[in-house]
């Protein structure tokens, strides 16, 4: 493997397989690893396909180790992003919901004004509001996303574009959630977050169900598991889905690394602690993963289902970028951070278990921010 700057956290999770102990106090729920629900919605959805599943030859070589599997969700449904499969398909759900009657599914008129009326509201990092403002543009509904000061400007015109109403409370993500929350409730909207808190479980639980499609499409194609799977987290519904979905297929075979920005190790810092914790830290580049606290639901399926925490520094993640771009992938710090851990496992090799033989499942998960 190249050598590379040191990962700058690493964590051997000491919950693994017993999950958090009761006394946690996480919200009561399970993370679902069945994902025929969403598949079956997204097959009446005509922009809906798979993504691809890169085996990377060169790049493994360059790592030093067996193989390189990167899932690319840069062009999932003209989202850019795997959030596509996230709120987008909780709201299609009750759309279909609402439209279909004792005859069958509903036809394409009915379902496009099926949410007329509802209001869908969120904080985003980014492309979970992307997918709520999407969602709510095909049935009818009205999205209204609010945005960290940190979320740059192209991405609130790409809302914009969509047809939500942007609002920026000014602050970071934790201080544009209390606001929503605040807000939705004041006007009854439908609050529809990708993370999880006591007394709200279940459309979470639905976002993160969406994300299993991307799983079930790796799993599917392969042959064998690999050894090592590289997830990043901001919150944690796209690691706590794979995990979920990736044991119920393969077991305990992988080794799951959860990766997570320096600047907001709120994952690793609850997992030490045992309990959901606030993590501290400055803005960091990896905007989408800039989260400074769990999902409730993520936490405790990763506290069971993960092997190893670490962290990442900006430089690490930029380098990753870089790397990708070399290999015609273009993507983010946050859409890198899988396999920028990986670059940079010089000196934790030993401990995570990596060898020439390893074989490397990571995932891209969204494009360019300058993305159309």
């Amino acid at each position: 493997m190249t050598p590379g700057t040191p990962i700058l956290d690493l964590l051997r999770n000491p919950f693994r397989g017993a999950g958090l102990p009761s006394a946690a106090g996480l919200a009561a729920g399970r993370v679902c690893a069945d994902p025929s629900a969403p598949q079956a919605l997204l097959a009446r959805c005509p922009v809906a396909a798979p993504t691809p599943l890169h085996d990377l030859p060169r790049l493994a070589r360059e790592l030093g180790i067996d193989s390189v599997l990167l899932k690319d969700e840069t062009a999932r449904m003209g989202l850019g992003s795997f959030k596509a499969l996230g709120a987008a398909c909780v709201i299609a759900r009750e759309a279909a919901r609402r439209a279909d009657g004792p005859d069958g599914a509903a036809g394409p008129q009915r379902m496009a004004h099926a949410l007329d009326g509802t209001v869908y509201a969120c904080a985003s990092a980014g492309n979970h509001g992307l997918s709520v403002a999407a969602g709510a543009r095909v049935f009818g509904a009205t999205a209204i996303i609010y945005l960290a000061d940190s979320v740059p400007e192209a991405f609130a015109q790409r809302l914009r574009r969509l047809d939500a109403e942007v609002v920026r409370p000014g602050g970071d993500y934790e201080r544009a959630m209390g606001c929503v929350a605040a807000d939705a409730e004041a006007n009854d909207w439908i609050l529809l977050s990708d993370s999880s808190w006591p007394g709200y479980v279940d459309l979470p639980a639905r976002v993160m169900e969406g994300y299993l499609v991307m799983g079930a499409e790796v799993a599917d194609a392969l042959d064998r598991a690999p050894t090592h799977i590289f997830l990043q987290a901001g919150v944690g519904g796209l690691a706590a889905a794979m995990t979920a979905l990736f044991r119920a297929r393969w077991g305990d075979t992988p080794t799951i690394v959860v990766v997570e920005p320096a600047a907001a190790p709120a994952l690793i810092d609850s997992v030490r602690a045992g309990r959901p914790v606030t993590a501290n830290g400055p803005a960091s580049s990896m905007g989408r993963l800039d989260c400074k606290e769990p999902s409730h639901l993520a936490l405790g399926e990763l506290a069971r289902g993960a092997d190893w925490f670490v962290t990442l520094g900006e430089a690490q993640a930029a380098a990753a970028v870089e790397l990708l771009a070399a290999h015609d992938i273009a993507t983010t710090p946050s859409g890198a951070a899988g396999i920028a851990a990986a670059q940079h496992a010089a000196g934790e090799r030993e401990s995570l278990g990596l060898s020439v033989k390893s074989r490397i499942l990571a995932f891209i998960s969204e494009g360019r921010e300058d993305a159309p």
